[in-house]
């Protein structure tokens, strides 16, 4: 048998910001870790760098070795700045500086958590789509009105890859070794960290209502609250009404005043929500997770699934399926190489 052809080492910097996520950073290197595992080879090579070389404090308290100079990195192939709390005080004039040489020497960028903060700061995410963790999203909306941000995972726009926090660089990594390695890696990687399924760049942030409007807001909460425990049963507007000790008219003020929208919008886009977990995660009937989310007929569900997602039920499970078992190099999006 033919021997497995050599692959060319892609070669990652994790830039650490003071404070940084460490979830975020290990959720993003231990994809590559197992990569090089399960295909015998070294497709990926990393290194932790901070501006200094000194490691840099994660929320946590705890410090990587070996952290490296910025410097010292040699031939890199991709930059990621991974953020986290505090980030506006964590970004000094250096760290800048140092975003738009790589971007000089045409390094692809990416961002972890909040992360992107920095990238947007020098200039680097103007005209560019961008993700970045839930609670940063409305301060950077405001401060980089160039920046197009997305409420989703992660997003891919040409060589900027920005992410959120959490567990969401796992679904960025695992989506970026199919693309270089193949579905079937990517899946034994998945196998390994027992993920049952990855979340491409259409699955969005859940962003708690309480973040949108602010605490203060507990009627509008507690409606939301009402809307999202009745999902296979959904509660008429005059119904939650009456279980909030609110009025129709009052809801609906809320609802325009601080969601820009109607109150039923929001409890559709609730079910759909509900909807897409089920379709993905579950082997139910698209009969059945119509009935399952309050929708009175699949037709109903398939359109409003459709005019929300941009695909019906059916394509959806589809196109998830030939993604998990095509093999590497067929689809084409433009990605790192």
């Amino acid at each position: 048998m033919p021997s497995a052809p050599i692959l060319r080492t892609t070669r990652y910097a994790f830039i650490t910001l003071a404070n940084y996520s460490m979830i975020a950073l290990a959720n993003a290197v231990e994809p590559l870790r197992m990569a090089n595992i399960v295909t015998g080879q070294k497709p990926y090579e990393w290194a932790i760098a901070t501006l200094d070389g000194v490691a840099a404090s994660a929320s946590n308290g705890l410090h990587l070795s070996p952290t490296v100079a910025l410097d010292q990195l040699g031939r890199v192939d991709i930059v990621f700045v991974c953020g986290g709390v505090d980030v506006q005080a964590a970004v000094q004039p250096g760290m800048l500086t140092a975003l738009r040489r790589f971007a000089e020497r045409r390094v692809a960028l990416g961002a972890l958590c909040t992360g992107g903060y920095a990238l947007a700061k020098a200039g680097l995410l103007d005209d560019y789509r961008a993700t970045i963790h839930w609670e940063n999203l409305s301060a950077l909306r405001e401060e980089f009105p160039r920046v197009r941000i997305r409420d989703q995972l992660f997003t891919i726009d040409r060589d900027r890859f920005t992410c959120s926090g959490g567990i969401a660089p796992l679904d960025l990594m695992l989506t970026l070794v199919r693309e270089k390695l193949g579905a079937r890696t990517s899946q034994l990687i998945s196998e390994q960290f027992i993920v049952d399924r990855v979340r491409d760049a259409r699955d969005r942030q859940y962003v708690p209502l309480r973040a949108q409007v602010g605490p203060g807001h507990t009627g509008l909460i507690e409606v939301a609250q009402l809307m999202d425990s009745h999902i296979e049963e959904p509660l008429s507007l005059d119904q939650i009404a009456t279980r909030a000790g609110l009025s129709r008219r009052q809801i609906e003020r809320l609802f325009k005043r601080h969601l820009g929208y109607a109150p039923k919008k929001y409890y559709l886009q609730a079910r759909l929500r509900r909807s897409r977990e089920l379709l993905l995660q579950t082997s139910m009937s698209i009969l059945d997770i119509a009935t399952a989310c309050g929708f009175r007929s699949p037709h109903h569900f398939s359109k409003c699934y459709r005019a929300h997602f941009g695909l019906p039920p059916s394509a959806e499970r589809n196109v998830r399926h030939s993604s998990a078992t095509r093999p590497a190099g067929q689809r084409s999006r433009e990605r790192l190489t």
